[in-house]
């Protein structure tokens, strides 16, 4: 199988190694030259994954043509907010047969779509048929030391996520199924909104109860904008949905929550995106879900105080005492009016 992960952040640069331990001739296209250079000299990613030596069999290159040659599978790893352009520049080297897999987690700004959805308008017509998404709780951190990781594979046809599923799976990366690439896709991109505000919720001295009440009622969010959507509540139960939020609420490998907690010790926003080389979707992802919950009237307390502290300059604390001083709730109302439970 030859395969072509188009971008080598860390979550990239650990999938190239998953592809290339799976045996598939995989190579991995870096956009800076500079950085392509010194990942092919050294095999390893010093500025994105350090510590974890690629496979020698892994092409590097900085060329899409070169990277797209071939391929039978094309994973997307690129942050959300660049997926259109890279996309486009993409689709006139993807064969017909190609599987396009993409890796991003989160939502354009202003035509609120999806990744799949801006692949499909981006990709010439004969690569939007075969388009899958993986996502997952899946630090690139501990997959690049092949610690034991279990992600979804999701595709509109089964036998498309069956496919992924096969290539990817192995002793340490274990992947499910899923049709609903809706509920997947909205899962792993509003997870890092409810990572930005444990982070912030941390930064601010607060403890354990502050970020079990913070996972608890932004699951619920997420299910609440993710159904009215299209997806499936059953669907955020799982690995895109709590399993996702778990995890970014809880460790530091986190970028969204090591963001958060700068925040809540008082750094600007401007001065937190600077301090790193890295992309915080979950800034990105604050602004797209607020918007979608406008347009589709949905209630997101926990998302619409982010945005007032991200975009509006709130206070942290000063979000945290009108998110605590909201009418009283019963706890289930939402999950009582959805017919599958």
């Amino acid at each position: 199988m030859k395969a072509a992960v188009i971008g080598a952040g860390s979550w990239g640069t650990a999938i190239s190694q998953i592809l290339a331990d799976n045996g598939a001739e995989v190579k991995l296209w870096v956009r800076r030259k500079e950085l392509a250079e010194r990942i092919r000299n050294t095999r390893e990613n010093g500025e994105y994954l350090p510590g974890v030596r690629l496979p020698d069999g892994i092409v590097i290159t900085s060329e899409l043509k070169e990277a797209l040659d071939g391929a039978e599978v094309v994973v997307m790893a690129v942050p959300s907010q660049a997926m259109r352009k890279i996309a486009r520049a993409a689709g006139p080297y993807i064969n017909n047969q190609s599987i396009v897999v993409s890796a991003a987690k989160g939502i354009e700004l202003g035509t609120l779509l999806r990744m799949s959805q801006v692949l499909k308008e981006e990709l010439p017509e004969r690569a939007r048929a075969e388009i899958a998404v993986l996502s997952g709780p899946s630090h690139a951190e501990e997959v690049g030391r092949r610690f034991p990781t279990a992600v979804v594979a999701a595709s509109e046809k089964k036998e498309v996520a069956e496919r992924v599923q096969d290539l990817f799976m192995n002793s340490y990366f274990r992947v499910y199924t899923n049709t609903d690439m809706v509920g997947v896709e909205t899962g792993g991109a509003l997870k890092n909104i409810i990572a930005l505000c444990a982070g912030i919720a941390e930064g601010l001295g607060y403890g354990d109860n502050t970020r079990a009440a913070l996972i608890t009622r932004g699951i619920m969010e997420i299910i609440r904008l993710g159904v009215k959507m299209g997806g499936k509540p059953s669907t955020f139960f799982g690995l895109s949905g709590v399993g996702d939020v778990i995890v970014t609420c809880s460790s530091m490998l986190s970028r969204n929550r090591r963001a958060g907690i700068e925040i809540g010790r008082g750094k600007s926003v401007e001065e937190v995106v600077n301090s790193t080389s890295m992309v915080i979707e979950g800034i990105y992802t604050t602004k797209a879900a607020y918007d979608l919950a406008q347009r589709h009237g949905v209630e997101m307390p926990i998302t619409e105080k982010a945005y007032e502290v991200l975009y509006e300059g709130k206070k942290p604390q000063d979000a945290v005492n009108e998110l605590m001083s909201r009418r009283g709730k019963h706890e289930m109302e939402e999950l009582i009016t959805m017919s599958w439970l």
